[in-house]
């Protein structure tokens, strides 16, 4: 299967939706697939979305995800009434460590079973996302909080990140290979998309 690499989605216009008492920023690029991000602290719901999709299709992919939604946006708010988890040189320190004593077996294990690996792979902080991948260079981006969680999510990042390394969006085809590469991926999917990103 021939590699190609794919041009940077161009922004074509920002808009805002109401969807079900919903404010959704919409952001429609030269792109395939639709994407949704709620953004921390406030909780803002926002969709990229293909230049030419319409504001109905846009609805009921939001709609589909409504308990998602309230669930991200719940957490949000928790989160900043609580006590707020600070990321000190020694929990740095310590989730580096986690991710990094397990990335070798990982990649080891991983790697011939995709037929791809990582040119390289960089440990930081995200605010809302676990992991990110360029096709174009092969580099992969782990959120840092992975270390200090249940190592399943790690490996299903890892796996998802890697997938993109073949598939650049979230269509058809990353999920058939997802779906031979680790089977349980949705619910895996489901359990991390239930954890806050600090």
């Amino acid at each position: 299967m021939p590699y190609r690499r794919r041009s940077k989605a161009r922004i074509v216009s920002n808009t805002t939706l109401r969807v079900d008492g919903l404010d959704v920023s919409v952001t429609r690029k030269t792109m395939r697939n639709m994407y949704l991000r709620i953004k921390p602290p406030t909780g803002k719901i926002e969709v990229s979305a293909p230049a030419r999709m319409s504001d109905a299709k846009i609805a009921a992919f939001v709609r589909e995800r409504r308990d998602w939604i309230e669930r991200q946006r719940k957490a949000m708010v928790e989160k900043a009434v609580s006590p707020s988890f600070e990321w000190t040189d020694e929990r740095k320190q310590s989730a580096q460590a986690g991710i990094n004593a397990q990335l070798p077996a990982l990649l080891e294990r991983w790697g011939p079973v995709i037929g791809r690996t990582p040119t390289h792979i960089t440990l930081r902080l995200m605010t809302s996302r676990w992991g990110s991948c360029t096709p174009a260079t092969g580099r992969i981006r782990l959120n840092l909080q992975l270390g200090l969680m249940d190592s399943r999510f790690l490996e299903y990042v890892l796996v998802h990140e890697m997938t993109h390394l073949w598939a650049s969006g979230h269509g058809a085809e990353f999920q058939r290979r997802m779906d031979v590469y680790l089977p349980n991926w949705r619910v895996l999917r489901r359990d991390l998309n239930r954890e806050m990103v600090w």
